[in-house]
């Protein structure tokens, strides 16, 4: 025979342990299983580690959302997630606790929507994974090994079968109606006491905070199924045959796969902002300031820096920055992030008055936002004293 299949008939047959290595590395695979089959590129015959991750019973109808609590400071609408795309467009990860960060986002609208980016991460992990099937290929056909040809046939064409099954597109929900409505901000709660402010459209925040984004597949349930049982059997097909390959290819996959898995632990350990193209949305940061009166006070410890730019001290000035700046109290009690009792309702009626009355922000001679100068702790120092008083 002109290609090597079985020497001995069938009692010659091996499962080595070599195969396993085809099957590792499910978590690098996972972290961007979504995005990577967003791309066409999925499309494309080539080795991948654990391709099993990716045979699932169900696709997803939805981005994996993040942790967070949203509210629109004067619409009183609340989510209690951060969407997907909204948390790689602005990525808090970075920000210290009790940070108050103030962005404005606009779209391009001659842009295409969110999608997959093209000279990205993973761009590079399909052709790597390409060019090493198309040389076992190569390396099979010069060696005679028919048994190592049969893995990578089967192996290489189970990422396309997964490519088929799983490819979608990302549909953000649009505003439908025309009609005028409230101008509000939208403000994202971070657990660890941050508060991002986004200064945007009445469209952009049902789009991106308010709205779930939503997967639509190419291919339907059932033949999505079908895919993925013929994806399984080929993939258990393909482990077999690399078991039984030769020495020489054997150890040529053992090499490739022992490459991609590093290649692919290194694309997961990298920004996932990497794989995706964002560029439709612009996002302009807005810094904000105290009064220079503010900024030299030091009470409790806080000194210039604390009460300058983005970071704060303590709970109370996260929150006293994150009302002056959006000028409403309506959803730190929507979104319940001040405690509820009778000092704290003073309180913010007292915080709401000084942010909404002749102390809003102002801008200075340099072009910067100043916050309202008003001292927020002894304020509800005072409301706490009265309340401990009337207790008595």
């Amino acid at each position: 025979m002109l290609l090597h299949w079985l020497d001995g008939g069938f009692n010659k047959l091996q499962l080595d342990i070599v195969g396993f290595l085809a099957i590792l590395g499910e978590s690098s695979v996972l972290v961007n299983a979504q995005v990577s089959t967003l791309s066409s590129l999925f499309l494309l015959p080539r080795l991948i580690p654990a391709p099993q991750a990716l045979i699932r019973t169900a696709r997803p109808e939805r981005l994996a959302p993040s942790t967070g609590r949203v509210a629109g400071s004067k619409s009183g609408l609340v989510v209690d997630t951060v969407n997907h795309v909204a948390h790689l467009l602005h990525d808090w990860n970075g920000l210290p606790a009790y940070s108050v960060r103030c962005q404005r986002v606009t779209r391009d609208t001659d842009k295409p929507g969110v999608t997959a980016r093209i000279l990205g991460p993973l761009t590079f992990l399909s052709i790597l994974g390409c060019l090493m099937s198309t040389a076992l290929l190569v390396l099979s056909i010069i060696e005679r090994d028919g048994m190592a040809l049969l893995a990578t046939i089967l192996l290489s064409l189970v990422s396309t079968l997964i490519g088929i099954g799983s490819g979608w597109s990302l549909i953000l929900k649009q505003r439908l109606a025309t009609r005028k409505v409230p101008e509000s901000d939208v403000v994202i709660v971070y657990p660890n006491g941050s508060y991002l402010i986004v200064k945007c459209s009445e469209e952009i925040a049902r789009e991106l905070y308010f709205a779930p984004e939503e997967c639509i597949y190419r291919v339907e349930p059932t033949t999505y199924r079908v895919l993925s049982l013929i994806a399984t059997i080929m993939l258990m097909f393909g482990v077999i045959c690399l078991g039984n390959a030769g020495l020489t290819l054997q150890v040529c996959f053992a090499a490739a796969y022992l490459i991609l898995n590093a290649a692919y632990w290194t694309v997961a350990a990298l920004p996932q902002q990497w794989n995706w193209d964002l560029s439709c949305f612009c996002v302009q940061t807005i810094p904000y300031y105290t009064s220079e009166e503010n900024g030299t006070r030091e009470e409790n410890g806080a000194s210039k820096e604390d009460f300058t730019g983005e970071k704060s001290k303590s709970f109370t000035m996260a929150l006293w920055k994150a009302i002056a700046i959006t000028q409403s109290t309506e959803w730190v009690i929507n979104a319940r992030r001040a405690p509820q009792n009778d000092a704290w309702r003073r309180w913010l009626k007292e915080a709401g008055s000084m942010a909404n009355t002749g102390h809003k922000t102002e801008t200075d001679k340099a072009g910067r936002n100043l916050l309202p100068d008003w001292d927020f702790d002894k304020a509800l120092t005072s409301c706490l004293e009265e309340s401990a008083e009337q207790a008595v």
